[in-house]
């Protein structure tokens, strides 16, 4: 039960160019003492994706929809419908299971203000968030659903949660390439190795 209310539940495309938003929004949840539970947290192709995030769902009171690469962004390119399909179960878990999981809470992020009711209209009325594709605006959306749904108090300011966030990637770039790790390897290293570190760094500092 502990862990369940700890557990931060990541819903988000996993393509190159999200990585960019993906690592501050995994290092906001670790610097305010949770912990992100995602997809790609675990690697086992005897695994059906489907159930590891049902599993994923059911572990974690808290989560983060990320449904801002639902629409195509070039010619020939298909709705990318995983994300809400996610939204859909998770949301299902709370509305259909048990009572813990009646306790769930959600962060439902998007690139620009009601782009989604195009989309997905059903969920009109609901607390969105916009992040314009920005690092710093994504750490200040999350920041600030900590503070208000979440419950925390004297958390620190989203600029400060930016620095530091920058002074860790400037640590770990360091250090890993005076390891022996390409640029390609540090920016895209798998998502277990990459929570550990920032875990061992917000520990530290």
């Amino acid at each position: 039960m502990e862990e369940f209310e700890k557990n931060i539940f990541i819903n988000c495309p996993f393509d190159e160019e999200y990585y960019a938003i993906l690592r501050p929004l995994l290092f906001t949840i670790i610097f305010h003492g949770y912990t992100p539970r995602i997809a790609l947290e675990c690697s086992d192709s005897g695994q059906p994706r489907l159930t590891k995030i049902q599993k994923l769902i059911m572990e974690s009171k808290f989560s983060i929809h990320d449904l801002s690469r639902l629409q195509a962004g070039k010619k020939n390119e298909f709705y990318r419908l995983n994300m809400p399909f996610e939204l859909g179960i998770d949301f299902g878990c709370r509305t259909f299971s048990s009572e813990s999981h009646s306790e769930k809470r959600f962060l439902i992020l998007e690139k620009e203000s009601f782009r989604y009711m195009k989309a997905l209209s059903d969920i009109n009325g609901f607390d969105i968030k916009s992040h314009k594709n920005n690092p710093q605006e994504l750490i200040k959306s999350i920041r600030n659903w900590f503070v208000e749904t979440v419950n925390i108090r004297d958390a620190k300011s989203p600029t400060m949660i930016w620095y530091s966030f920058n002074d860790f990637w400037a640590f770990l770039d360091d250090t890993k390439t005076s390891e022996g790790f390409t640029k390609s390897e540090i920016d895209f290293m798998p998502i277990p190795e990459m929570i550990e570190n920032m875990r061992e760094w917000i520990s530290k500092n």
